[in-house]
């Protein structure tokens, strides 16, 4: 009994001290952004529980109230509608926007990589020039082009931000692709009899998924910038759903009224961008073995 006692004291030991050194070897900075978005996580997760108001409803007699009241922590907008309620809605829905994309644009552009990277020739030539003319094109415009002429819809919206820059993921898969091929642990699996689907999803994926997953960290902070923009112009998430960019697009009539309208979702939109940023970076020179 005093053994296996000894031994479980043995174990918290070593789990508390793996913990405190992960923790040492963190920036204060990137502590504070990986706080910040799991605060946004939480927030998205449970924003059902979390609103104190419906998004919807409307207190008239509250009109552009100034935050600090009991009844609305963070004001109110130009209805009556309880500001705080709204930017816990429009968290979830710009998150869910943001990840659905963010992952939707990885799994294509990685797919194309690994496709180039297998057939080479013809395919690979269609897809660099794919890429090269992604990489060239005005996505802002364009997709304020096919908002203004489709409609704006949930569905819609989730794949034309998908569709913004998968030619970084092609590149990647492609270029890790090869290499991983070059190295000749591939061809042996092949020997053995794997198929080409195997030993791309089972070996060569496993080794190049932490340089995919830092490129990932890099894109959603501008899918959600991306996102803001577009419904800051009207043609993004649209009443009565709410995101933070419509926030913000809303509350720039009211600047000098009521500013904090605007100044709640911008201020989430800056510290959610800059906490992915900080922890891409760290992410990225921890994976990377050239790197010290």
């Amino acid at each position: 009994m005093a053994n296996v006692e000894l031994g479980e004291a043995r174990t918290v030991r070593m789990a508390n001290g793996r913990t405190s050194r992960l923790l040492q070897t963190v920036p204060p900075l990137v502590f504070l952004g990986i706080m910040w978005l799991l605060t946004m996580v939480v927030v998205a997760a449970f924003a059902d529980h979390m609103r104190p108001y419906n998004i919807t409803a409307m207190d008239l007699t509250s009109r552009l109230s100034a935050p600090g009241s009991s009844k609305h922590w963070l004001g109110t907008d130009e209805l009556g509608r309880d500001v705080l309620s709204r930017l816990i809605q429009s968290i979830r829905l710009s998150l869910i926007i943001a990840f659905g994309a963010t992952l939707l644009s990885a799994v294509f552009g990685t797919l194309l990589g690994f496709a180039a990277a297998r057939f080479r020739g013809a395919v690979e030539h269609v897809v660099l020039v794919l890429a090269d003319f992604q990489a060239a094109l005005p996505f802002l415009i364009m997709s304020l082009a096919v908002l203004a002429f489709f409609g704006s819809s949930m569905v819609l919206l989730v794949c034309l931000m998908g569709f913004y820059g998968w030619e970084r993921y092609a590149r990647i898969a492609r270029g890790l692709a090869i290499a991983a091929g070059a190295q000749g642990y591939a061809a042996a699996v092949v020997q053995l009899g794997a198929t080409p689907t195997r030993v791309y999803l089972r070996h060569i994926l496993p080794n190049v998924a932490s340089t995919l997953i830092v490129s990932m960290t890099l894109t959603f902070p501008e899918i959600i910038l991306m996102e803001s923009g577009l419904s800051f112009l009207g043609l993004g998430v649209q009443p009565p759903e709410t995101s933070l960019g419509n926030m913000v697009g809303f509350g720039r009539e009211y600047l000098t009224r009521a500013p904090w309208i605007m100044l709640a979702p911008a201020t989430v939109i800056m510290l959610t961008t800059l906490s992915i940023s900080l922890a891409g970076d760290w992410l990225r020179d921890k994976l990377d073995p050239t790197v010290s």
